[in-house]
């Protein structure tokens, strides 16, 4: 690596996950990269984050604890990234770990070429299972379809500055699909590692998986209607009746062939979403 280290900042949101932050901010102090900090925030816990936060910068001055009534996770991001220093930002879930390498590749990826937005790496489930996740490769169609990179990529704070932070409005999930589309859309390379550096722990039940049909197809809607102009790019049609299998879609997809009518119909969806929110 370069002589440069700058300065990255881990994002450890917490609610109700006291039971597992132990593991995450362990892999985060044994880092062979050694500028960081890490910004444990409790969202609003009822368990005793709070002690566990604080045991940990007692043990490390790079550990800083910070609290807020819940938000979400997209809220508590936000408020840690606020209050950060680095340069770049690598967010971790309260269940998750890294691997001791992870954030000393990433940065030396990102000091050899200024074009990347976004660093990531292999990574392998644990918990329920164990078994490698398999990702499919980055491409922007590919992330136009679906989200393809888990939430602890590395990205640099300027991007995250530049698109207003993690979208509040994406509270019941998702929000990490909407925030990559939003800081890459305008360009930009990303680069896989092809190290494991990232260990993604399975529950019974999580967040994600608990998300009914109905709040996904609305927080797809809002996606696709916001980032309408990404959409439209890689596929030409609105996103949320690209992947609802109906047969009308055929249709659909070849009259969104023009631009003008697409974004009349994206413009319709819209409305019709906030309409269905106001009754």
């Amino acid at each position: 690596m370069p002589d440069k280290t700058p300065m990255v900042s881990v994002i450890v949101p917490c609610y109700n996950q006291s039971e597992y932050l132990d593991d995450a901010l362990e892999s985060v102090y044994n880092q062979s990269y050694k500028n960081w900090e890490c910004i444990i925030v409790n969202d609003g816990s009822t368990d005793d984050t709070r002690s566990k936060g604080t045991s940990w910068i007692k043990k490390d001055a790079r550990f800083i604890y910070i609290e807020q009534d819940n938000m979400g996770v997209s809220g508590a991001r936000n408020k840690g990234i606020g209050v950060s220093k680095g340069i770049y930002i690598l967010p971790l879930d309260a269940d998750d770990k890294i691997d001791i390498s992870y954030i000393y590749h990433g940065v030396s990826a990102f000091l050899k070429n200024n074009n990347l937005k976004l660093v990531y790496c292999r990574a392998m489930k644990f918990g329920m299972v164990s078994e490698v996740w398999n990702l499919r490769p980055f491409s922007y169609y590919n992330l136009a379809v679906s989200n393809i990179i888990f939430s602890s990529a590395i990205f640099k704070r300027e991007d995250w500055e530049r698109v207003g932070g993690y979208d509040l409005r994406m509270d019941q999930g998702l929000e990490d699909w909407e925030f990559w589309i939003h800081i890459l859309k305008s360009g930009g390379e990303v680069r896989q590692l092809e190290m494991t550096g990232f260990y993604y722990r399975i529950h019974k039940e999580s967040r994600n998986q608990s998300l009914s049909s109905v709040n996904k197809k609305e927080l797809k809607e809002y996606m696709s209607v916001k980032h309408a102009d990404f959409f439209v790019r890689q596929f030409g049609s609105f996103h949320a009746f690209m992947h609802e299998g109906l047969e009308e879609n055929k249709n659909l997809k070849r009259q969104l062939k023009s631009r003008k009518h697409a974004f009349g119909v994206l413009l319709k969806s819209y409305f019709n979403l906030f309409k269905k929110k106001e009754h």
